[in-house]
């Protein structure tokens, strides 16, 4: 099982390097899709690591991945201009899945 990284920056990509994890840097929407698509498809792939900036730029088709497939896992991460999330992203994302109101 491996992990694989979605990125919009090299900086990222390097440090992931470092760590053994192998992936690619995309900046356009059609190329996030695509590449997302690759990693999905992709059976040795356990894990998907994408950048909250290239996650806000498709967040629908991500949120719908992570909602009706099993695998593999996406993982939104900080890039290197820090935390891009609401104080309410977490609820948010638990009342979508949900269709509750917390």
């Amino acid at each position: 099982m491996k992990y694989f990284l979605i990125s919009d920056n090299v900086d990222t990509q390097m440090g992931m390097r470092l760590a053994g994890i192998e992936g690619v840097v995309v900046h356009s929407d059609k190329h996030i899709r695509e590449e997302l698509q690759k990693a999905m498809d992709n059976p040795e792939i356990a894990v998907v690591l994408m950048t909250e900036t290239l996650v806000s730029k498709c967040p629908e088709l991500v949120y719908d991945l992570k909602l009706h497939r099993k695998r593999p896992l996406i993982v939104e991460i900080p890039d290197r201009h820090g935390n891009g999330r609401t104080a309410d992203s977490i609820t948010r994302y638990v009342q979508e899945a949900i269709g509750v109101k917390l």
